[in-house]
């Protein structure tokens, strides 16, 4: 029914122990999920031994040493055993209402992409799947001691396979492609589905020692602003709020607040890209849809800085 697949970082320390934990989640999804696991990192064929996934080593990578997105999305769409496909971001755990999720989705529309927010949790070990209710005390635990993430931190993407048939050479570890993928969706006219009522997504929390520069550095540097060339530049965006849909415990709804966040977004880009003259004309109507001054900083950095959350 689903195939999942993933690239990983190497499976050392923290980031091994997380990526496991994902992993183990992904091959609970019960009878019929398929688990393919992209790249030669290290650590990796002994991981997809160990959980009994199927590894393919080979993945094309930049000079650079990170692998290139579209090649293994296309290589995964090639061979996977199932009509749906699933990619998510290696430290991502996913509960087991994720295919009950993807069938009634599917039910109803026969092209579209599924995607939702995420919970960040800080997971330090490793999970004890060995207990029957290990998502349920997992779900208790995020609930109480996690945050939810607004709808530009994307981490799973479910689509029909041969979907993405031309993506741009985009590498992984950077920003960028997360919201090119969900603008090519909104852009090919195909529904949009906002899951995050059906499905509870925890990322783990993790810190970004593999990058000189940290966070900023994976989002700003030279790679980052390559990304964001390839994907047309900051003209297009797209996120979960974006979703032309919504999955809720009534079936599948409309989503008109897209058109709010639309609005919302425009009058941001031109009231910060403007100067100070155009703050102040655009101040009344910034002030009524409750876009200040300080918040134009976050639409700036969320929805170009930090548009792909490695």
């Amino acid at each position: 029914m689903l195939t999942l697949f993933t690239t990983p970082k190497p499976f050392r320390g923290h980031i091994g122990t997380i990526q496991r934990n994902a992993l183990a989640s992904w091959v609970r999804l019960g009878a019929g999920v398929e688990v393919i696991l992209f790249g030669d990192d290290e650590g990796a064929a002994e991981a997809a031994r160990e959980l009994g996934i199927r590894h393919v080593p080979e993945a094309p990578r930049h000079p650079s040493g990170f692998k290139y997105l579209n090649a293994f999305f296309a290589e995964a769409q090639r061979i996977a055993r199932n009509p749906l496909v699933c990619y998510a971001n290696c430290d991502i755990i996913l509960s087991p209402d994720l295919p009950d999720a993807v069938r009634r989705v599917a039910a109803t529309q026969p092209r579209f992409l599924m995607l939702g927010r995420r919970v960040d949790l800080d997971v330090t070990e490793s999970v004890a799947f060995e207990n029957a209710d290990w998502s349920g005390q997992l779900r208790e635990r995020a609930l109480r001691e996690g945050r939810q993430r607004p709808g530009q931190w994307i981490d799973y993407f479910v689509f029909p396979r041969g979907f993405y048939d031309a993506i741009p050479p985009f590498v992984i570890g950077r920003v960028a492609w997360d919201n090119w993928l969900v603008w090519r969706a909104l852009e090919t006219h195909t529904p949009v589905v906002d899951a995050t009522e059906a499905v509870f997504a925890i990322h783990q929390n993790h810190d970004y020692g593999y990058h000189p520069q940290g966070a900023i550095g994976v989002w700003q540097d030279e790679l980052a602003m390559r990304n964001v060339e390839l994907g047309g530049g900051y003209h297009w965006v797209g996120t979960i709020d974006d979703a032309t849909h919504r999955l809720t415990s009534r079936g599948m709804e409309r989503n008109w607040k897209r058109h709010f966040v639309f609005l919302r977004r425009t009058v941001a880009r031109v009231a910060y890209g403007g100067v100070s003259a155009s703050l102040r004309v655009s101040r009344p109507l910034r002030h009524a849809l409750g876009i200040h001054k300080g918040s134009l900083d976050v639409v700036r950095g969320k929805l170009g800085a930090s548009r792909g959350k490695p």
